[in-house]
């Protein structure tokens, strides 16, 4: 009995030893965030629906370790805890043990120098781009770039450069989306740098969105599947990945994007118009897919509650109806909660019937959804540079 008592004992000994040091180690293979956010919830579990053990604010940094449906796992008073991905800024550092120097060779050294030290090269600052065929919004889509990367670039139209990508092949990618590495002490001096007034002039004329802040709002999600369509298909699939193609095409027009849900989790109409008007919002779209069995009702249809949202839904109902291929059923009034209760011009876009077996072909294409990208990121560059 005594030995095994003892062995209890040692077993409980060990068990506290590897709790103690769990924290560093799951810290050892983490990816290292900046809260972008003025204050950031952080619950028990990935799930706004879990208790609130605490907050963050805008500036503190975190080590995620594990992440489920747009939320990373962290510790917070030496528990684990979740925080939604959406409010947090890549910092580029990780915790991830690095290579001994001496491991890097000559040749990968010699890269590396290369790359930095070119003067036509260009570093992504942005966490994802498109990289497309040609120098706009609505050419093909071809690659994706991610933050850090460097590109040399070969030429340049407008607001676009032309970078090269290997094997002798070249994409265009948004200028404003990158940062010249080169650039000198003087070039960044407060003498030099352009005034705010100055910078959204710049922004204005060259019909970007820079300056503005544009909450996406990505309808139902989680338990709440929102209509199902034919094939069993859930609405809030399909909205979920038109609002990436959304926020993809919105960025590289120059907005900064805040997304109400980035996973497939649920989120109440509460908290979307609470991280609409946490913001300084220019523009709040919630994006939809509708239904109707008793007939195959088609067609695209643009909602807005007061006179003050008029004219923003005049805009995108423009550009939609010039650009979808779907028919446009034109803007309606109505008293959804989150237009009634969002300060800043909102709009509910019902994107084409699920119901409908040509909609339903349709609006689950890549081609569809990223018109449907292209039209809202010009209407809103019409609407709000007017």
């Amino acid at each position: 009995m005594e030995k095994k008592t003892k062995r209890v004992y040692l077993l409980i000994a060990i068990l506290f030893i590897i709790s103690f040091f769990l924290p560093s180690i799951s810290f050892a293979n983490s990816d290292s965030y900046e809260v972008s956010s003025p204050v950031l919830n952080i619950r028990s579990e990935p799930s706004n629906n879990a208790s609130l053990v605490g907050q963050f604010t805008k500036g503190d940094q975190i080590n995620a370790f594990d992440e489920q449906h747009g939320w990373v796992q962290t510790y917070y008073g030496g528990e684990p805890v979740w925080i939604a991905k959406h409010h947090l800024i890549p910092t580029g550092n990780s915790n991830q043990e690095e290579a001994p120097a001496e491991e890097v060779t000559s040749d990968e050294q010699t890269t590396e120098e290369t790359a930095d030290s070119s003067s036509g090269a260009v570093t992504v600052s942005a966490d994802s781009i498109y990289v497309r065929s040609g120098p706009s919004t609505s050419d093909t889509i071809i690659s994706y770039a991610y933050q850090g990367d460097v590109y040399d670039v070969a030429s340049t139209s407008g607001d676009w450069l032309e970078v090269s990508l290997g094997d002798g092949e070249t994409g265009w990618i948004a200028s404003w989306l990158t940062t010249d590495g080169n650039v000198s002490e003087e070039e960044t001096s407060q003498d030099s740098a352009p005034t705010v007034e100055a910078a959204q002039t710049q922004s204005s004329s060259s019909g970007s969105l820079s300056g503005y802040n544009i909450v996406i709002d990505p309808g139902h999600g989680g338990k709440d599947p929102g209509a199902i369509g034919l094939n069993n298909i859930y609405e809030k699939d399909v909205v979920t990945s038109t609002a990436d193609y959304v926020v993809q095409q919105l960025e590289e027009a120059g907005a900064n994007v805040i997304t109400t849900r980035s996973g497939d989790y649920f989120i109440s109409l509460d908290e979307r118009v609470q991280t609409s008007n946490s913001y300084n919002t220019d523009a709040f779209i919630s994006l939809h897919y509708d239904s109707f069995s008793a007939v195959p009702v088609s067609g695209v249809t643009t909602y807005y509650n007061s006179d003050s949202d008029a004219a923003l839904a005049s805009s995108l109902n423009s550009t939609l109806s010039s650009t979808v291929s779907l028919p446009s059923r034109g803007t309606q009034q109505a008293g959804y909660k989150v237009l009634q209760e969002t300060n800043a011009p909102s709009v509910l876009i019902e994107l084409g019937y699920i119901t409908n077996p040509h909609d339903l072909t349709v609006v689950q294409t890549g081609d569809y959804q990223s018109s449907v990208a292209r039209a809202i990121t010009n209407g809103l560059i019409n609407h709000l540079n007017n």
